[in-house]
């Protein structure tokens, strides 16, 4: 396995760089250019910190599933929107590019997100084909597709039931109510999103299930594909729900939420996103 640290400067960050850590499958000698599905992790954290749960013990399950990943660890408060996005925009970007060399399928980038790593995820597919995604960044709307978006417990909205802290964390405590609206990001699926996987569960006390329920009301209307679960019991920031990356916190380990990452295995072997 080939292991990468690419940093990542985008117009509008406070204070340092990005930081992309990728893992490279080796070739076998079977399928010497076999091309594998990427896929990137986006832990969460309410946009403050990036948690190192949801980083890499989620990458070695999908290495194990026999794609490539990679984590990264965005620009948090006090950066505002859209720094993160760029950066995510731009991660993308640069895996689309290398995507012969590093033997990548270009058609199968998938973006796992965590929580408010979640709703960065989904910022990303709902606003690919927007300017605010790759005009900073020098590159194309088609550079910046994710082909596909795997969602844990998202952040979704800022209406009703939104996370709060996430929010004043990504836009400040005295965001305009347009801006808001604008990462509501219910209100901004549109046919060109891509297809999702989505879990949550029903007791989750941070952030609602209705953030799952409302965005999969609005994919449904907009007709994006898309697989949903939601378990009966689990609180927020579960991550795989195993004792691997709940350690000593049993409120973190939740046996009935472990299936979500076979189900996710199945979506994409089954290239369910296609």
């Amino acid at each position: 396995m080939e292991n990468r640290l690419i940093e990542l400067s985008v117009e509008g960050q406070k204070e340092g760089a990005a930081k992309l850590r990728l893992y490279l499958l080796d070739p076998v000698s079977a399928a010497p250019q076999k091309e594998r599905p990427m896929v990137i992790v986006v832990p969460g954290g309410g946009y403050e910190f990036c948690s190192d749960r949801e980083e890499e013990p989620v990458a070695m399950r999908f290495l194990a599933m026999g794609c490539h990943a990679c984590v990264l660890d965005y620009s948090v408060a006090p950066n505002r929107f859209p720094v993160a996005l760029r950066e995510l925009s731009l991660a993308i970007a640069i895996i689309r590019e290398n995507a012969k060399a590093w033997h990548v399928d270009s058609n199968s980038l998938l973006l796992c997100g965590f929580s408010a790593g979640a709703h960065l995820a989904l910022s990303a597919g709902v606003f690919w084909h927007r300017s605010v995604a790759y005009e900073s960044i020098g590159r194309k709307a088609a550079d910046v597709r994710p082909d596909g978006l795997i969602l844990c417990y998202p952040v979704v909205t800022s209406g009703q039931y939104g996370h709060r802290g996430s929010f004043e964390a990504l836009l400040g405590k005295e965001a305009q109510k347009e801006l808001l609206e604008t990462v509501s990001l219910e209100r901004q699926v549109t046919p060109q999103a891509p297809p999702v996987f989505l879990w949550h569960t029903v007791t989750d006390n941070s952030v609602p299930v209705e953030n799952s329920l409302l965005l999969a009301e609005a994919l449904r209307k907009s007709q994006v594909n898309f697989e949903l679960h939601i378990y009966p019991s689990g609180g927020h920031g579960l991550s795989l729900a195993s004792e691997e990356t709940g350690g000593e916190k049993e409120y973190l380990i939740e046996p009935c939420c472990q299936s979500w990452i076979s189900l996710v295995q199945s979506w994409i072997e089954n290239r369910s996103w296609k």
